[in-house]
């Protein structure tokens, strides 16, 4: 063997071994996708109306703060609609000192409309609902995602879906525990620490009797469990009175992990980060002896009595379990989201069906390999084994690419595989044709080899790099499946191009070195 030939079966040799190094053994290296290895495939529509009634309100919450900060007195501030809110009773005096406050707290934002009566009418500017729109399905997009990473699922796809733009895409492989996984994706998880002004009470009525049964508009009513039997029974609810606007809210959160309570109940205990520890701080200075309501979600969990000036921590308590206090700190530590979701498409697939899948596609493939197989040494006699050989370290050197690169396996991409035999075969019939062909011109053997394969390489080539680049934009364009298949087919054609060219042409030459032959059986 001279040294050129030498070089060349260690370079195969030293491929063929990465190939083997990156996929042994399969069972842990190749991972499989959905419909390989089963889980949860969702649809769901973010709910965009939620921000921006969210946004509306802080708005004109803020807004009427200001208008009693500077003793400009409204009859009321009130919500229009999900992007939209009203302010009646401007005294005529006023208006001016009005409409200047009102320009600074909602001028950049919202559109504003004089009505009879001294009343106005502010909604959002179309450009500015269609930018909070996008960034509620962004950010939902990107809580979803840090969620689905705290569970542990590997390989997930979080993507957008749909021609709307407001819908995401969740595949979840491997999950069992449908039920705790919707749950966690779905959780709003809005933490909010407000001061309680009245409560609890065992009914709305009783806890606004003192003010005349009027809710202050500064204030709002929200429910909790009653664990101390104040209506009468335990476990029933009971109502308490807050401030609107919360002291901290989950945004201030820095960290959330399970814990115990004093009673060895379970817990979740939260750490503030700088700029909340100081508002938290400010807040339990300013409220000793006064209770401090924890709500999640719009309901209160405890209402703890603040007996000393907290900076950084705190602690939720309740009725938990052991698997509720570890869901709620990792829907807290993944943000909240910014709008309710609602499922539009709900599929479990089956590890069976997956398996099936799996067990359908290596038939599939053995099948093909054997045919094919069969076919060269049929027509191309020992010649076929070099295309045989060929084509087999092809799947491989693939299955090691595919591996390596930590590509998910879907059942298009089983496909990929079996297209990718296609064109392995392909290839080789392409140069053997051409091998013939210079053979039949009275050539010497090695003289045939040697130009079929230089004559047929452009050709290969050329269908290789515009199919490569085909994959390319399928997988640029497309999603889950699509791109599992566009990945298959991109590393095939790329490992074809060196098998059915240099292994080949290597088993060739290697064929005729060792034997001075006149001719040669293909």
């Amino acid at each position: 063997m001279n040294k050129n030939l030498r070089w060349k079966a260690v370079t195969i040799l030293i491929v063929v071994g990465l190939a083997v190094w990156s996929f042994y053994p399969p069972g842990e290296k190749v991972r499989l996708g959905l419909d390989l290895k089963g889980g949860v495939h969702l649809v769901m529509r973010v709910q965009t109306d939620d921000a921006l009634r969210l946004e509306t309100e802080v708005t004109s919450e803020r807004l009427r703060e200001e208008l009693a900060r500077r003793n400009v007195l409204v009859s009321a501030v009130t919500p229009d609609g999900p992007q939209a809110f009203g302010v009646q009773g401007v005294p005529t005096a006023q208006d001016a000192e009005f409409r200047r406050i009102a320009d600074e707290q909602t001028g950049a934002s919202y559109n504003r409309e004089s009505r009879a009566g001294g009343s106005y009418r502010f909604e959002l500017k179309p450009n500015i609902a269609v930018t909070l729109r996008n960034e509620a399905v962004a950010q939902a997009l990107q809580t979803i995602e840090r969620r689905v990473n705290e569970l542990g699922v590997a390989e997930p796809i979080v993507a957008a879906h749909g021609a709307a733009g407001d819908q995401i895409l969740v595949q979840l492989p491997g999950v069992t525990d449908v039920a705790r996984a919707k749950e966690i994706i779905r959780s709003t998880a809005l933490l909010e620490l407000k001061i309680v002004e009245a409560g609890p009470a065992p009914t709305r009525e009783s806890l606004l009797a003192q003010r005349g049964g009027v809710l202050p508009p500064d204030m709002e009513v929200v429910t909790g469990a009653d664990d101390l039997g104040i209506g009468g029974q335990a476990g029933g609810t009971v109502y308490y009175l807050v401030r609107r606007v919360a002291a901290v809210t989950g945004r201030d959160l820095r960290n959330a992990r399970p814990t115990l309570d004093e009673n060895n109940r379970p817990a979740v205990s939260f750490s503030l980060n700088q700029d909340g520890a100081r508002k938290f701080g400010r807040v339990t200075s300013e409220n000793i002896n006064r209770q401090l309501a924890i709500i999640l979600d719009g309901r209160v969990q405890s209402a703890p009595r603040i007996e000393s000036r907290i900076t950084d921590e705190g602690r939720i308590t309740g009725s938990f379990t052991q698997q509720e206090v570890l869901d709620l700190s990792l829907v807290l530590r993944s943000g909240a989201l910014p709008a309710s979701l609602t499922y539009l498409e709900e599929r479990t697939v089956g590890p069976s069906l997956g398996a099936d899948s799996i067990r359908a596609g290596v038939l599939a493939s053995i099948t093909g390999l054997s045919v094919v197989a069969a076919f060269m040494l049929f027509y191309y006699r020992l010649a076929g084994i070099n295309a045989i050989i060929s084509v087999a370290l092809n799947l491989l050197i693939l299955l090691g690419f595919m591996s390596y690169i930590g590509a998910t396996m879907t059942l298009p991409g089983i496909a990929g595989f079996i297209l990718t035999i296609g064109m392995g075969v392909d290839s080789n019939v392409l140069i053997f044709e051409r091998i013939k062909e210079e053979l039949a011109t009275q050539k010497g053997v090695k003289a045939a080899v040697a130009a079929g394969f230089d004559r047929v390489f452009l050709t290969i080539l050329d269908t290789h790099v515009s199919s490569m680049i085909a994959a390319g934009f399928l997988f640029q364009f497309g999603t889950g499946p699509i791109r599992g298949f566009a990945t298959v087919l991109f590393f095939g054609l790329l490992s074809n191009v060196f098998t059915a060219v240099f292994v080949s042409r290597t088993l060739f030459e290697a064929m005729l070195a060792r034997r001075q032959t006149a001719s040669i059986s293909i």
